[in-house]
């Protein structure tokens, strides 16, 4: 697996891995991370990923980030409960 570009963002890193005929578009922010796996044939190169990450896809992009966080914090707080 290799990196073949990554999307600058300020809140969170984005690259894109090429492998296996198949694009990775990863998301990280801190701990966390969401993998998108898409076939070479379903998009037209990163140009196409590009296109494929407007206003609305990073917006559920960061609530799904805060919904993670949300749920390691209260996984957490039930360890420091036990």
């Amino acid at each position: 697996m290799r990196v073949i570009a990554t999307i600058p963002h300020p809140k969170i890193s984005i690259s894109i891995f090429s492998m296996n005929d198949k694009y990775q578009v990863q998301f990280v922010a801190g701990p966390m991370e969401q993998t998108f796996k898409i076939a070479h044939t379903d998009i037209d190169g990163v140009e196409g990923i590009k296109k494929m990450l407007d206003e609305e896809f990073m917006k559920r992009i960061m609530e799904r980030f805060n919904e993670m966080f949300l749920s390691l914090q209260d996984a957490k707080k039930r360890l420091e409960s036990l």
